[in-house]
């Protein structure tokens, strides 16, 4: 894994335009996240959790403030420079999951190590090591149909640090999982925390509590205000 960076987040403001009135989700937020160390966000559903997770991984802009990782100022990026961020630099597990049903768990990992012109070989090895590492080794050519609902967290982990990012995003990683699920995909959110990375988990999970080395309550940084009509 190459050497991690400090995430640093200075006086971040969100503001969503949705009709004709602008929302602002979240307010002044900074926080660091230092690579070896898990973050929980957590808050209600609609405090702008996934919100603040978008614009950490590059898909969204801020209305004000700062995304550093180290001497890298994510807001400032575009073109192939925010591509490469959010190819290398920073792996997003989704809620939902994300992977696509006629293919198997090897192949949903390797889709994003594809997308740039990785050779299908390379692909298929660096994806395969993924899935050894979150313990599916022996689940390489099941289809998320074949996969309980832990598995199929593993495996949109596997392709999240497939090309072993910096920084590892995971969006209420425990939502759709029994009590059993939950205990071994944060252990294993642990473990590829421990690895050197920086961790941001996004939350209302209690449990996740108990793996997690700093904890930040949104709600005290969301204000959910109508602002001036835009």
């Amino acid at each position: 894994m190459r050497t991690s960076a400090l995430l640093d987040v200075r006086d971040l403001v969100i503001e969503l335009t949705g009709g004709p009135s602008v929302v602002r989700v979240i307010d002044g937020l900074s926080f660091t996240a230092a690579p070896g160390t898990m973050t929980a966000l957590l808050g209600p559903s609609g405090c702008g959790k996934t919100t603040l997770l978008s614009c950490l991984a590059g898909l969204q802009r801020p209305t004000r403030g700062v995304v550093r990782l180290g001497s890298l100022d994510v807001g400032a990026l575009s073109g192939p420079a925010l591509t490469a961020y959010r190819r290398h630099d920073v792996g997003l597990a989704f809620q939902s999951f994300n992977l696509v049903s006629s293919l198997d768990a090897l192949e949903n990992v390797m889709v994003p190590l594809r997308a740039p012109g990785m050779p299908r070989r390379a692909a298929r090895v660096r994806a395969a090591e993924a899935l050894r590492r979150v313990g599916l080794g022996d689940r390489l050519h099941h289809r998320p149909a074949e996969l309980s609902g832990g598995q199929q967290q593993r495996v949109a982990l596997a392709r999240a640090i497939a090309a072993d990012p910096q920084v590892l995003l995971a969006d209420e990683p425990t939502a759709h999982l029994d009590r059993d699920a939950v205990a071994g995909v944060l252990l294993e959110l642990r473990r590829l925390t421990d690895e050197g990375r920086a961790t941001i988990v996004a939350t209302h999970d209690d449990r996740v509590l108990s793996v997690v080395d700093q904890v930040l309550d949104l709600t005290g940084h969301v204000s959910g205000r109508q602002l001036a009509p835009s």
